[in-house]
């Protein structure tokens, strides 16, 4: 079964979800890649991050061949420790089928994230998770391919949606 990595971009007329299949976490190649333009996304409601997201990131887990074994987003799993965020509500929307691992960039107050330098980095990438402890996450996220503080695909899937 897959990995999934998920990115989406916001435009005034759309919101495009990316989506790239690999094998194993520390692949450098895809399995397959596509796109998903939907219609503009919800406003962005502070503390809800996940009523603006959340549906994208579903019309393009529905075009997937087969469900993903585990599911990556930009973004945080946990706002805080019983605050749930985008990747709670997703993996509770899938019915807990597969482990949701959230890799943001930037630090959420109150976040149980593990902190990950990567390459020359000396910025961290906070990793979260559900459906799998989150240091086994944060180890996974340590080994994928690529020289630089973000992973070759993930960096990936961010081009593809800002590109489409």
């Amino acid at each position: 079964m897959a990995i999934a990595a998920l990115d989406v971009d916001y435009r005034p007329d759309a919101a495009v979800t990316a989506c790239v299949l690999f094998e194993t976490w520390s692949e450098e190649h895809v399995l397959s890649s596509f796109t998903v333009t939907g219609p503009p996304a919800a406003e962005y409601a502070p503390g809800a991050f996940y009523t603006r997201e959340l549906p994208c990131l579903l019309a393009a887990l529905a075009r997937c061949p087969a469900r993903p074994a585990t599911i990556v987003v930009d973004g945080h799993v946990w706002l805080g420790p019983d605050r749930p965020g985008l990747g709670v509500h997703l993996y509770r929307a899938l019915g807990e089928a597969a482990p949701v691992v959230g890799v943001a960039k930037n630090p959420f107050r109150g976040a149980p994230a593990r902190e990950v330098l990567r390459g020359d980095s000396r910025r961290p990438l906070f990793v979260t998770a559900i459906g799998m402890r989150a240091d086994e996450a944060a180890a996974h996220v340590r080994t994928m391919h690529g020289p630089h503080r973000v992973p070759t695909l993930l960096r990936l899937v961010d081009q593809l949606c800002r590109r489409a």
